[in-house]
C-alpha cells in the first residue's frame, strides 16, 4: 500500500542518545528494527534497561522490532576499560587524556557494519528504501574518533560502494547540528507527540559507564557528568537514580566541568 511506513534500522545502547533518536523515529511514524549489542561490556545493565524501554512501548501498543546480538566474546579480545573486569574506569571530563581507557577500539565500525547489512537485508527483502539512523551529535567527542560525522560518512560511503542495491539504503544523522540537551528537548517532543511518559523513558536508560549492581553511578565519569549538565541544561532532574541527591550530583559534575576549563585555558582556549 501507499501508506508503507518508512523503515529504519537504529543501534541500541540503551544509553540517552539512541533512546532519543528511538521516541523521534517513531514519532515520525516509521516502523524501527533496532539492533542491540553484548559485547561484554561491564555496564550490561544497558540492555536490561533497553528492555523495560521496549517492554514500555509495546504495553503502549507501540510496535518495535527488536534484537540483541551476543558479541561478548570482543570483551575479552579488545583492550578497553569499558570491557575489563579488573579496570576501573577512569573519572573525570570526557575530553580528558585518560577518558582514552573507555574507547573500544573499532566499536562503531563493527556495529555500524552489521546494522548497515541488517538495513540492505530489510531494504531488498522489503522492495523499500531503508534509512540507518545514528545518534551522532556535535557533542561528540575528539576522545572517540568513531563518532565523528565524517568517521561515518567515510564508513558509509565504503559500505556503499561495498554492496549490491545500496542506494536502498539512507545514512540518516538527525542530531548532527544538536548538543545534548537539545537531543533532550528534541525527544521530550516526541515522547508528548506519543502519548508517553519523559521520566519513565529515561528512567530506562544507563549512561554511566561503572553503575553499580543496582545501576546507580556516582556520577563521575566522563559519561555520566555530560548526560548530568544537559539534564541541568534541560531544565528537569534526571530520572535515573544516583549514589547521591541530584543536587549534589549536579553541583559535582559542575565542578569537574569548571576544573577542567581551567586545566586546559593553560593551553588553549577552552
Amino acid at each position: 500500500s501507499m501508506t508503507k511506513k518508512r523503515r529504519a534500522v537504529v543501534c541500541l545502547s540503551g544509553g540517552m542518545d539512541s533512546t532519543a533518536l528511538l521516541v523521534r523515529l517513531l514519532a515520525e511514524g516509521r516502523k524501527v528494527y533496532g539492533l542491540s549489542f553484548d559485547y561484554g561490556q561491564k555496564h550490561r545493565i544497558e540492555l536490561a534497561r533497553l528492555k523495560q524501554n521496549v517492554d514500555y512501548l509495546q504495553s503502549n501498543g507501540i510496535e518495535i522490532d527488536s534484537q540483541i546480538l551476543d558479541m561478548s566474546k570482543l570483551g575479552s579480545l579488545f583492550h578497553s576499560a569499558l570491557t575489563d573486569a579488573n579496570w576501573t574506569v577512569p573519572t573525570g571530563h570526557y575530553e580528558q587524556e585518560n577518558m582514552k581507557q573507555t574507547v573500544v577500539p573499532n566499536r562503531n565500525a563493527i556495529f555500524s557494519s552489521i546494522a548497515y547489512g541488517y538495513a540492505l537485508s530489510i531494504a531488498i527483502r522489503e522492495g523499500s528504501e531503508v534509512d540507518f539512523s545514528l545518534g551522532v551529535h556535535s557533542g561528540d567527542h575528539a576522545i572517540y574518533p568513531d563518532c565523528r560525522p565524517k568517521f561515518y560518512e567515510a564508513i558509509f560511503n565504503a559500505f556503499s560502494i561495498g554492496n549490491w542495491d545500496s542506494e536502498k539504503v539512507f545514512l540518516d544523522l538527525p542530531y548532527l547540528n544538536m548538543d545534548k540537551a537539545d537531543i533532550l528537548e528534541d525527544a521530550g517532543a516526541s515522547i508528548d507527540k506519543l502519548g508517553l511518559d519523559f521520566d519513565t523513558i529515561f528512567r530506562n536508560t544507563c549512561t554511566s559507564y561503572q553503575p553499580d549492581k543496582a545501576g546507580r553511578s556516582h556520577g563521575l565519569t566522563g559519561s555520566d557528568v555530560e548526560r548530568i549538565l544537559a539534564f541541568q541544561k534541560y531544565g528537569r532532574p534526571d530520572p535515573v537514580e544516583y549514589l547521591s541527591p541530584w543536587e549534589d550530583v549536579v553541583r559535582q559534575a559542575q565542578r569537574i566541568e569548571r576544573q577542567f576549563k581551567q586545566d586546559c585555558s593553560g593551553g588553549f582556549d577552552a
